[in-house]
């Protein structure tokens, strides 16, 4: 009993010391473990669940276990909590999710600069895609095309903008399904206007053309669709040159009545039209021989429909060059005045798509 008595006060006076020498204060919790919490929520917004999802599972478990320890501790009469371990423990967790988010900022600077990479590449190939479509004045089945992608294109964009990146991704993924179906839609005619060999051909007709105008004294002209110009030649020298507008599908050559296409050969004007529906008009031969047997072969091949005729009435005439016709040549009226003083009937009319192998198209169309 005595000495119940004895290790009582001892234990009290072992206190009343303790409180002497600590006072009522436990020790602080270590400043890592507030830090950990702004961390957690940085982590959280930056997307860690979504771009690193194992690793941020891992980073939320070992956090967790730090908050249980953390929460033991705390748990213990406060003049006996020792923090020391925790806060290591919480080092070691902040260095864990300075890493990820180092991972993750990087993972998103990539994914940024990638498919802005690929926006931009994609809306140069638009770009060139709707010059040559508006050139060539070719494009119901294109410019489709050509409108959906630029629609993906700026889904893009904003998906990218708001981080959701593999969204971003799959809309990028289809865009070139309505490039290509553009790219088809109109190569047959561009590669006209890049083919060495056509070229020749055409610039041999207007070669030809101008001889005659020199070696007989008289006027001749030629039509060059890709300028949409005309040129009057006088003995063998350009006299004046015109705007002109074309059919439709002025950059086609035609191949049958009612494709609106421009035809391209050696002509010459059998009539002049002082009264027109288009003010006045120059009616040219068409079809000549060589679009006859071209008519007939395009039948043979089936590349025309089974029933079309090859058309006529191709005139060159007036109206204003804005305008799409069924295949003629449109000139301002003041210009059709002039050109009905100068030319008689008989007068040789070459139309070409070319006469320069470095034009626009072949040009444009490297950068497909």
């Amino acid at each position: 009993m005595q000495l119940r008595f004895v290790q009582g006060i001892t234990s009290t006076f072992f206190l009343i010391c303790l409180g002497i020498l600590y006072g009522c204060n436990s020790a602080p919790v270590p400043p890592e473990v507030a830090i950990a919490e702004t961390q957690e929520h940085e982590l959280w917004r930056a997307g860690a669940e979504i771009y690193t999802p194992t690793e941020y599972k891992a980073y939320k478990s070992v956090l967790r276990n730090g908050k249980d320890n953390l929460i033991k501790e705390q748990g213990r009469f406060s003049w006996f909590r020792d923090y020391e371990s925790v806060q290591k423990e919480f080092s070691g967790i902040l260095s864990t999710g300075n890493n990820l988010l180092s991972k993750i900022q990087d993972y998103k600077r990539t994914k940024t600069s990638v498919i802005a990479g690929q926006i931009v590449f994609y809306q140069g190939k638009l770009d060139t895609l709707k010059k040559l479509t508006s050139l060539i004045n070719e494009g119901r089945v294109s410019r489709r095309q050509l409108m959906t992608a630029e629609l993906l294109l700026a889904e893009v964009q904003r998906l990218a903008e708001k981080g959701k990146y593999q969204e971003a991704e799959r809309k990028l993924k289809v865009i070139p399904i309505y490039t290509t179906s553009a790219t088809e839609a109109i190569t047959p005619v561009l590669n006209r206007y890049a083919d060495k060999e056509q070229i020749a051909k055409w610039r041999t007709w207007v070669n030809e053309t101008i001889a005659l105008s020199k070696e007989k004294g008289i006027l001749s002209i030629f039509v060059s669709k890709i300028d949409r110009k005309m040129v009057v030649y006088r003995n063998g020298v350009p006299y004046k040159t015109y705007s002109v507008g074309l059919g439709k599908n002025g950059f086609h050559d035609k191949l049958y009545a009612g494709d609106l296409a421009t035809p391209e050969g050696k002509y010459r004007v059998v009539k002049k039209q002082w009264r027109s529906k288009y003010y006045k008009a120059l009616l040219i031969n068409y079809p000549n021989e060589e679009d006859l047997r071209q008519f007939a072969r395009a039948k043979r091949k089936g590349i025309i429909p089974a029933r079309v005729g090859i058309g006529s009435l191709i005139e060159i005439h007036g109206g204003g060059t804005e305008g799409m016709t069924y295949g003629c040549i449109a000139m301002d009226n003041k210009h059709v005045d002039e050109l009905f003083d100068l030319v008689d009937v008989g007068t040789p009319v070459t139309i070409v798509g070319a006469i320069d192998f470095d034009n626009i198209i072949s040009s444009t169309i490297k950068d497909l």
